[in-house]
Parts: C-alpha cells; sequence; structure tokens
C-alpha cells in the first residue's frame, strides 16, 4: 500500500510504448534521455490533472515529462481514482499535493544520477476561469517546496499531457 497516496496497489507509471513502469524505472528512462545528448539542457516538469466522476469520485493523472530543449522530449503517467471531492478547490489541492509527492520521490531518485536538469510543478490553473481565485494559494504552496511553479498557460505537464489521459 502505498501510504502517503491513500491507495492500497503499487502505482505504476504508463510509458508511450505502453510498458507498466515503477518509479525508478521512469527515473532511469528520464536518466537514459538526457544521458543519450548530454550536451542539450533539460526541463523536467510534474503535473497533475483530474476530472469529477459520478458521486463525487475524481480520477487523477499524473505526469512526468522530460523536455530536451528545443528537440523534444518524453513523458509518463499514471492514473488513481480517490475519495469524494465536493469542491473544484479540493481537486486542485489534491492535484498540487499528488504532484509534490512524486516530485519529492523522483528528485531523491535524480540526484543519484550526474545529470543537469531545470525543474518545475505545473498546476492546472491560471489567471481565467473558475481556479483563478486559488492561483495565489497554489503557487504559495508550490514555493514553500522550493519548487518552481507553472500556471497555465505554461504548465503543459498538467493541462496538455495529463489532460489527455484524463
Amino acid at each position: 500500500m502505498d501510504k502517503e497516496l491513500g491507495v492500497k496497489e503499487k502505482i505504476l507509471f504508463n510509458s508511450s510504448a505502453g510498458s507498466k513502469l515503477s518509479i525508478s524505472q521512469v527515473v532511469g528512462e528520464v536518466v537514459g534521455f538526457m544521458k543519450a545528448d548530454p550536451k542539450r539542457a533539460y526541463k523536467i516538469s510534474i503535473g497533475t490533472d483530474s476530472e469529477g466522476l459520478a458521486d463525487y469520485q475524481a480520477d487523477f493523472v499524473t505526469a512526468v515529462v522530460v523536455h530536451r530543449v528545443g528537440n523534444g522530449g518524453r513523458y509518463f503517467w499514471r492514473r488513481i481514482e480517490l475519495g469524494k471531492f465536493h469542491t473544484l478547490r479540493d481537486r486542485i489541492i489534491k492535484e498540487v499535493i499528488l504532484s509534490l509527492d512524486f516530485a519529492k520521490k523522483v528528485l531523491s531518485e535524480l540526484k543519484k544520477a550526474d545529470v543537469k536538469f531545470d525543474f518545475e510543478i505545473h498546476a492546472d490553473i491560471g489567471e481565467n476561469g473558475s481556479t483563478k481565485v486559488m492561483l495565489q494559494e497554489v503557487v504559495g504552496m508550490i514555493r514553500a517546496f522550493n519548487f518552481i511553479p507553472q500556471t497555465k498557460p505554461a504548465s503543459y505537464a498538467a493541462s496538455s499531457v495529463a489532460d489527455r489521459h484524463v
């Protein structure tokens, strides 16, 4: 059981090839991608998106994206269903918490590798729409963990990649 997430089974990530990977395997793939062209700049982004289901249940997708700046990238994603969420605010906060929890795990694994990269947390909120009232709160949460926050339209890991799999 993954105690931090409150889920019964171990959560595996999906690759674009359809493989199921553990967190350490995802990090291994990311490091391999970066070492294949070490002279390039890399940005690793983590973001989560969610969708409300029937009876206030919610489906969450977390994505990790490694971007070879100016030359493509790769991504991995996982889906989990978690309890009841009666408000959009509760779901957004859970999205950010899931991204932060995963970011801590990924960074502890990445520190073992000899690679250079920029790191961001992407939140599926922006200055427009129903989430604009939460913008400062969410950005503050992410900064409190010493991560660089990105919001819409720059938050592609959450608002494009994770959103594709919700």
